[in-house]
């Protein structure tokens, strides 16, 4: 086998790895994310852990984070708290930077 056939696995393991960790990120982000939401609708105990799911499961309705944002902020409203998108969004931002050192430290 060549050097070239050798960086080209190694580039694609590379890549298959940073998937996965970019996948685990997300899926640890979003239940991050229901639980700080859960947290302001004063939900507690399993019926927040039961939220948190739900906001993992509603990222797989449509790609990217749309679906996500669009649950967790009509949520929130629907819970009579005032917020924004732009808070949504700024805590997803804040949560995905959260999730990756966690996925990068395996944790």
């Amino acid at each position: 086998m060549s050097t070239f056939d050798d960086r080209e696995k190694g580039f694609e393991k590379k890549f298959a790895l940073d998937q996965d960790q970019e996948f685990r990120a997300n899926a640890r982000r979003n239940r991050l994310l229901g639980q700080w939401a859960g947290e302001l609708m004063g939900l507690e105990g399993q019926s927040a852990e039961d939220y948190a799911k739900a906001v993992v499961k509603s990222d797989f309705e449509l790609p990217g984070d749309d679906d996500v944002l669009r649950k967790v902020f009509e949520d929130l409203k629907s819970a009579g708290l005032s917020t924004t998108e732009g808070e949504v969004r700024n805590k997803m931002d804040e949560l995905l930077a959260q999730a990756r050192e966690q996925v990068r430290a395996g944790s």
